[in-house]
């Protein structure tokens, strides 16, 4: 029951986030929605997970981690299905933060309910949840306008992800009574035992939570800026609007398989950083061959994207490697999506900016290329085996074997 519930959810993480895109002229035509407020609507998920993830933890600490996951999807189904039906601009971006801010705390927890839950089977069971997130994202971005269009409009086409999120909720009601607090210690050692309730600005003073947020802020900055931006860059290298947006899809449906294999791969005993090397080495062959060959070659450039991409679910079964206990895990995982995201901001707007200043993609895609060489060299760093516990307690430096 507990890997169906952390499977449903992870199919409900994204759907909140990105059905909006494939259908935002139609609902700024329907609500009367001005510019400012469709850039507000399209910043709100980076606005969540930077202030929602953050207080995700505390939350869990307090009232449990099953409770607040539940609490979380209920908001996710509120706010999706409120927003299909209400007539007027501030409530719908009311609606929309709401169920973005269940999306975030959900998204926080779920590496230490993993590692609560499955302590030895992390790899496997990461990668499980996050090839179900995977197909979540996949399938917001390619089923939101058939829907719409099938069903009789745009309202329709957001209203039906707040019935998948229902159906997420019912097995979580089995797990409510077993509550326990996510700082429990499992597999936490002497090391851990004297810092063994950790907290965000706990994270704050080790080396690895600083390297943890770097690594994924840059890699959501890229993906946002994917996410955001590339259907525009093939529809201006000549693609038409259909061409463009299954594209994205490529490099969105190759994160499933991926993410199969990824995280049960970093998770096996042994130095695994050439699979971080592998990845992460995908995005300057992606970028620097679009600037060369947007057209032809797109197909190709979609797929090494759709590779390099897979640094996501890598990213999020070492939030769990790198710990020793769910509470140092979700301790992390807060500070590292909290800030990380706030990182990928810069995305999606300096992408625009650098187009609109350019005139064109190629500048673009340079600062792209030069932004994804540092997350080599902080693939070497996270890819040591020591944990946040270790350096709190001043017992283990990077490089050594820490299990």
């Amino acid at each position: 029951m507990v890997l169906t519930a952390i499977l449903l959810l992870s199919l409900n993480l994204r759907p909140t986030a990105v059905s909006i895109g494939p259908v935002l002229d139609e609902v700024r035509a329907g609500l009367d929605m001005g510019a400012g407020s469709a850039g507000l609507l399209t910043s709100l998920p980076v606005i969540a997970f930077a202030v929602f993830g953050a207080l995700a933890p505390v939350a869990a600490r307090t009232i449990g981690a099953h409770r607040v996951t539940f609490a979380a999807l209920l908001a996710v189904i509120l706010g999706l299905s409120g927003r299909a039906v209400v007539d007027h601009e501030a409530s719908f971006l009311a609606l929309s933060m709401l169920a973005l801010a269940g999306m975030a705390m959900a998204n926080v927890l779920l590496p230490s309910l993993v590692r609560l839950h499955f302590p030895d089977r992390i790899g496997r069971v990461t990668g499980l949840y996050t090839t179900a997130l995977s197909v979540g994202l996949t399938a917001a971005i390619v089923l939101t306008v058939p829907v719409a269009d099938a069903l009789g409009g745009w309202r329709w086409g957001l209203g039906i992800w707040a019935i998948v999120a229902l159906v997420a909720a019912a097995p979580w009601l089995g797990l409510l009574r077993r509550d326990v607090r996510t700082d429990a210690r499992t597999d936490a050692g002497p090391a851990a035992e004297s810092v063994r309730d950790i907290r965000f600005l706990d994270v704050a003073r080790t080396r690895l939570g600083w390297a943890m947020v770097l690594f994924f802020g840059l890699q959501s900055l890229q993906a946002y800026a994917v996410f955001g931006w590339f259907a525009t860059l093939w529809r201006d290298a000549g693609f038409s609007a259909a061409q463009a947006g299954g594209l994205v899809g490529v490099v969105a449906a190759m994160s499933i398989p991926l993410s199969l294999w990824a995280p049960p791969m970093v998770a096996r005993p042994g130095d695994q950083r050439w699979v971080l090397y592998l990845v992460v080495g995908c995005y300057p062959v992606a970028y620097l061959g679009l600037v060369a060959s947007p057209h032809r070659l797109a197909l190709l450039w979609a797929v090494i994207l759709g590779v390099a991409l897979a640094t996501f679910p890598i990213i999020l079964v070492l939030i769990g490697l790198r710990t020793r206990s769910p509470g140092g895990t979700a301790a992390l995982s807060g500070f590292t999506q909290s800030l990380g995201y706030l990182m990928a901001a810069v995305g999606p707007f300096g992408v625009g900016t650098l187009r609109e200043a350019s005139g064109g993609w190629t500048v673009p895609l340079l600062v792209l290329t030069g932004l994804s060489l540092p997350l080599l060299a902080v693939a070497w760093y996270v890819g040591q085996p020591t944990t946040i516990e270790d350096q709190l307690a001043g017992r283990v430096e990077p490089g050594t074997p820490a299990t």
